[in-house]
């Protein structure tokens, strides 16, 4: 079973909480921050598939092609590998 959108995000937001506190070994602190970035490309892929699917519905209700809309913090999406 797929975890949903809203527990990865939870996850993310939870490690960030960790890192900031700064109270973690180095070796800790990697492997969370590698996990916040596979959590980060999973959230980012799912909205990109939820940005899809609305915009044809839009597409296919109008009959006429979707205008494209920009999620909130759309230009921080970077490749970070």
């Amino acid at each position: 079973m797929e975890i949903s959108f809203e527990d990865k995000l939870a996850e993310l937001e939870t490690i960030v909480e960790k890192l900031e506190k700064g109270q973690l070994s180095l070796d800790e602190s990697l492997e969370l921050f590698e996990h916040g970035i596979i959590l980060s490309r999973e959230c980012n892929a799912m909205l990109k598939s939820a940005r899809q699917k609305v915009e044809k519905l839009i597409e296919e209700d109008n009959g006429t092609k979707s205008e494209d809309f920009a999620l909130p913090n759309e230009n921080i999406e970077g490749d970070l590998s």
